[in-house]
């Protein structure tokens, strides 16, 4: 089988790149690739951060319509959940996700940029959720992640309305964290992603963790999971150097294992 997503690893930083030319329509094929190396990269103890990234050309324009059109509601009601699993696999890689977007991130293209941490798009990026256009609504995460990032009202005029937004508006709604140019957008997601892998991995994950899962319940079960996955870092190692060095040397001068 031909490998359209593929996990390269340099420096403690996996990237999980995108190839299906010219577009990286996401077909079912590509759904199951992502899955399997999102999951490699969680289980990889050489991985210690993740960027996510499409190639200079675009993220991905979305799934592959032709693909879909020629399937049933019985054969979505089976692929459904595999759709939404391999995203889901990359939201859930315990480590931090920097997303380089550059070009069309649209429909599916949106929801995986949506599973990432960080997202750092490109002065040409564009994204949406053009599923409307189509008769159909997000489904594979694009109606609960987008309006937990940016609001409900604003996840639901994008969804409604299926229009793109330029990397300036989706920097400005908070779909972006930071625009650069388009040579900039690996380089600039590697550095971020390579800080990261430098960092405590455990405290890492345990903030991934707390805030992932604090925004699916209500406040005091969000207390008391940060509360349990703070008592926890004691424990570590980690937390013995970070204080030590913060004692010794000042803030800020800890080198983490």
């Amino acid at each position: 089988m031909t490998a359209f997503v593929t996990l390269e690893v340099e420096d403690a930083v996996g990237t999980i790149r995108l190839s299906r030319p010219p577009m990286n329509a996401l077909d079912v094929a590509m759904q199951d690739q992502l899955k399997q190396v999102a999951e490699e990269a969680a289980a990889r103890a050489d991985v210690r951060a993740v960027v996510i990234w499409g190639g200079e050309r675009v993220f991905a324009a979305g799934a592959d319509i032709k693909e879909m059109q020629r399937m049933s509601y019985t054969d979505m009601v089976e692929r459904g959940g595999a759709l939404q699993d391999s995203f889901t696999a990359v939201a859930r890689i315990p480590k931090p996700v920097v997303a380089a977007v550059t070009g069309y991130a649209l429909g599916g293209g949106c929801e995986l940029a949506l599973c990432a941490d960080i997202r750092i798009a490109a002065d040409n990026a564009k994204f949406g959720q053009p599923e409307i256009l189509l008769g159909l609504i997000p489904g594979a995460g694009g109606t609960q992640r987008l309006s937990r990032l940016v609001g409900p009202a604003k996840a639901k005029e994008l969804i409604f309305s299926g229009r793109q937004v330029r990397a300036d508006e989706a920097l400005r709604i908070g779909l972006a964290d930071q625009v650069v140019p388009a040579e900039e957008v690996y380089a600039t997601a590697h550095a971020w992603a390579s800080k990261l892998a430098a960092g405590p991995a455990y405290a890492l994950r345990a903030a991934k963790e707390a805030v992932d899962r604090g925004l699916e319940t209500d406040l005091d079960t969000g207390l008391s999971i940060e509360r349990h996955l703070f008592a926890g870092l004691f424990a570590t190692e980690d937390r013995e150097i970070g204080m030590r060095s913060f004692v010794e040397e000042g803030p800020g001068k800890a080198k983490f294992r």
